[in-house]
């Protein structure tokens, strides 16, 4: 029972800051409970009736030591190498799950956009324009809103990037 109370207060808490979050930045889309965990883009579309490549991964990097959060399409995986030389980076390597909380305030497989502690730089995949409405995560794995590739490139202030080698 304890870990089921302490579950719904950290979705509360994480959920609560990115909703924030979003109306600040003038986001519509409502943010949504699913029935159960979507920690991965597949599971997501899944219970979305949704093409994969529709869900925007929040994936959080190490970039020379610093976060950095790659909103990228669920259909692919990103080329570090590539995105690292785009940037003007020396490494770009996944972060383990305290760097990510910590930088966030949000767990792997849940993390948002927005909603962090502090602006986290952020890149965009461009590949996620190809759809009219994109979903991310709401701070949770368990929550996510729509969004629109404009409006997500708007609310994270991110560079538009294609960040994987099949693109």
């Amino acid at each position: 029972m304890w870990a089921a109370m302490w579950c719904d207060m950290q979705m509360s808490s994480a959920t609560d800051r990115v909703t924030s979050a979003l109306a600040a930045a003038g986001v519509t889309g409502e943010v949504r409970i699913l029935e159960s965990s979507a920690r991965t883009a597949a599971l997501a579309a899944a219970q979305l009736g949704v093409d994969v490549g529709a869900i925007a991964n929040s994936l959080i990097f190490r970039a020379d030591g610093q976060p950095l959060l790659i909103m990228t399409s669920g259909a692919h995986r990103v080329d570090t190498a590539r995105v690292a030389a785009a940037l003007g980076i020396s490494s770009v390597g996944r972060a383990d799950a305290e760097f990510v909380r910590r930088h966030t305030g949000q767990a792997i497989g849940g993390v948002a956009p927005v909603g962090h502690p502090a602006p986290i730089r952020t890149v965009v995949d461009r590949s996620l324009a190809r759809y009219p409405q994109i979903w991310a995560a709401a701070g949770h794995p368990n929550t996510v809103f729509p969004t629109t590739y404009g409006e997500l490139v708007k609310m994270t202030s991110g560079t538009e990037l294609d960040v994987a080698s099949d693109t």
